[in-house]
C-alpha cells in the first residue's frame, strides 16, 4: 500500500496503463484463457513469467519516457460468480487474488524508478458481461457481491481498486461504497458505446454525476474504456465540469460497436472477411 494515501497519477505524475491483457494473451501470445479470465494463467507453470513478460513491454515504455505505470492485477474476473462458473472454490480464488497483488509488488521492487512510480491496482470487473447490461444488481446487492474480492485485494496491499468495464451506475455505486468501507481509493471505468453512452443508455455525464452524488464523491477519478476515441470525443466536449472527474482513458482501435465487433468476429470464424480494426 505504498501509494494508497497519495496516488502518483493524482499528484503530478502521468501514468500509463497496460492495454488489454486478455486480448494480448489470447490473440497475440496464444494463451488459452477459459471465460476470457486472465487469472487462470496462474494455473500454468510459467504463469508468472507470462505476466511479467507482458508488463515488461509497458515498463520499457514508461522508463524511456519517464512516466509512471499503473500495475493492474490480472483479477478482472476473479470474483465469486465468475470463479464458480469456471470451477474455482472460494479459498482458491482468495489465494489467486493475493498472489496477483504479490506478483505486482515483486515487479515494483525490481523495476520502479524515481521518475517512474508504479502504483498497484487491484482490478475488479462486473458481475455480468462487460459490454452488455446483464446480471443487474441494486447498489446494495453489488456492494455485497464484490465485498469478498475488495477485502482480499485491499488486505493484499493494493494501492487502489480499478473497477473496469462497468455498464450501469448501480454496480459502480456498490463498488464505491465497498471501497470506502475498506478505506482504499477506487477508480471507476465505464464502458461506452459508439454514441458515447453507457450500454444501458445512460449518458457518461449522468452516470458520473449519479455515482458521485450517492457516494459523496468518493471515487478518486473516473475513466472510460473499450471504445475508439472518436466515440467519446464529443461526449467529452459536452461534459462540462464533470470532465474534471475523468482521470484516464482505456481506448481501443475499433470504431465499431461491441455488437458489430461480435458479428464481425463471427463472420471471421466462418471464413468471411470483415474489417474490425482501423
Amino acid at each position: 500500500m505504498k501509494y494508497r494515501s497519495r496516488l502518483p497519477q493524482l499528484n503530478g505524475h502521468i501514468c500509463l496503463t497496460d492495454g488489454g491483457l486478455e486480448t494480448v494473451l489470447v490473440f497475440q501470445k496464444g494463451v488459452e484463457l477459459p471465460g476470457f479470465a486472465s487469472f487462470t494463467v496462474f494455473d500454468r507453470a510459467d504463469g508468472e513469467k507470462v505476466l511479467k513478460d507482458y508488463f515488461q513491454s509497458y515498463l520499457d515504455i514508461a522508463h524511456r519516457r519517464g512516466l509512471g505505470l499503473v500495475l493492474e492485477s490480472p483479477t478482472w474476473r476473479s470474483s465469486s460468480g465468475w470463479g464458480a462458473e469456471l470451477g474455482y472454490e472460494t479459498d482458491v480464488l482468495e489465494r489467486i487474488n493475493r498472489r496477483a497483488v504479490r506478483l505486482l509488488a515483486e515487479i515494483r521492487d525490481e523495476e520502479e524508478q524515481p521518475e517512474s512510480p508504479l502504483p498497484i491496482s487491484g482490478c475488479i470487473g462486473p458481475r455480468g458481461d462487460g459490454y452488455t447490461p446483464s446480471a443487474l444488481m441494486t447498489d446494495t446487492e453489488a456492494e455485497a457481491y464484490h465485498e469478498p474480492q475488495l477485502r482480499v485485494l485491499t488486505e493484499s496491499g493494493a494501492d487502489l481498486i480499478s473497477a473496469l468495464t462497468l455498464n450501469y451506475p448501480e454496480e459502480a455505486i456498490g463498488l464505491v461504497r465497498g471501497a470506502r468501507t475498506h478505506e482504499i481509493p477506487i477508480a471507476i471505468s465505464f464502458t461506452v458505446e459508439t454514441d458515447g453512452r453507457l450500454p444501458n443508455g445512460d449518458s457518461l455525464a449522468a452516470a458520473i454525476q449519479r455515482c458521485d452524488e450517492e457516494t459523496g464523491g468518493y471515487p478518486a477519478y473516473y475513466m472510460v474504456n473499450c471504445a475508439h476515441p472518436s466515440h467519446f470525443r464529443e461526449t467529452f466536449e459536452r461534459l462540462g465540469d464533470v470532465a474534471k472527474r475523468l482521470g484516464g482513458v482505456r481506448a481501443n482501435a475499433s470504431r465499431m460497436s461491441h455488437a458489430e465487433l461480435d458479428a464481425a468476429e463471427e463472420l471471421a470464424k466462418q471464413g468471411i472477411e470483415a474489417e474490425v480494426i482501423d
